[in-house]
């Protein structure tokens, strides 16, 4: 199985890849602030490269539950600065965190190799066409609703079916818009649109999105699940984020997008020497 876009391309099996997050934000629920200077974030981002970062993923738009969006202009002043030079001096690819055509399309122009959209659940195909004909990558996001109201009363019939099969349904809009299966992880959306029960489900069963036949990338990076399981603020939730993080990869999941990457690469690495190191019992 193979991920590519027209700047990159990843060959699985393989070591997991890991996501560092940079938010050029001034509301985004961990880090909203820390990096909204464009020297600062470039830095940061540098930073997360050397600490193991497979890709950088750069947002504009908080999309932590309840947010307001903001409108192209605004998205496009905050990220347009931090790309133009990540693009340039950085040697892995430089993904963009956009659910706007505009902001996907100018991002691409200037070098950026992936979007990460979370509103696969759309019906226009206007960023879809976009990412066709730029032959980018694409990570397509489940969310129920949008971050302004995702999380008031989140209903499914089977959270595990339901969201296997919407992301089943989506391949096939996907190639309909001129997407090929190859540009394409799916991320099945964890704390969007979810309550505790939802995102422990789809976290116990996890494993049934390898049916899809794609990568598979996880977003639990101090997500507020963790707070209600441990009862723990954002800034203590890394140990559990790590235990989540390792058993996904230890039923296939091969992405992980995270704000904390050198503990995440550390614990990714290590249970892939383990799993390398088990031999046949004779």
């Amino acid at each position: 199985m193979r991920w590519c876009g027209q700047r990159f391309g990843f060959q699985f099996p393989r070591p997991a890849l890991v996501l560092g997050v940079l938010n050029v934000t001034p509301d985004s629920f961990s880090d909203g602030g820390l990096y909204r200077d464009p020297g600062r974030a470039v830095e940061r981002a540098h930073q997360l490269v050397a600490e193991g970062a497979d890709l950088i993923d750069v947002g504009g738009e908080s999309t932590r539950p309840g947010a307001d969006p903001v409108e192209d202009a605004e998205e496009l002043a905050r990220v347009v600065p931090v790309v133009e030079r990540l693009c340039r001096e950085l040697k892995v690819p430089v993904s963009i965190d956009t659910r706007k055509p505009s902001v996907a399309e100018r991002c691409l122009d200037l070098g950026v190799a992936v979007v990460n959209d979370i509103g696969a659940n759309r019906e226009d195909p206007a960023l879809w066409r976009i990412v066709a004909r730029h032959q980018s990558g694409y990570v397509a996001m489940h969310m129920q609703g949008d971050p302004g109201t995702m999380q008031v009363r989140p209903k499914y019939r089977d959270v595990v079916d339901d969201v296997v099969g919407f992301l089943q349904g989506r391949l096939v809009r996907f190639q309909e818009s001129g997407i090929t299966p190859d540009q394409v992880v799916l991320d099945p959306g964890i704390g969007f649109g979810k309550s505790l029960d939802h995102n422990l489900s789809l976290l116990a069963h996890i494993d049934r999105f390898q049916s899809l036949a794609r990568p598979v990338l996880l977003g639990v990076s101090r997500k507020s699940f963790l707070g209600r399981v441990l009862g723990v603020a954002e800034t203590e939730r890394l140990p559990g984020a790590l235990a989540c993080s390792v058993w996904a990869a230890s039923r296939g999941v091969q992405l992980f997008r995270t704000h904390d990457v050198a503990p995440t690469v550390q614990a990714l690495r290590t249970l892939e020497a383990l799993s390398a190191s088990i031999a046949p019992v004779p």
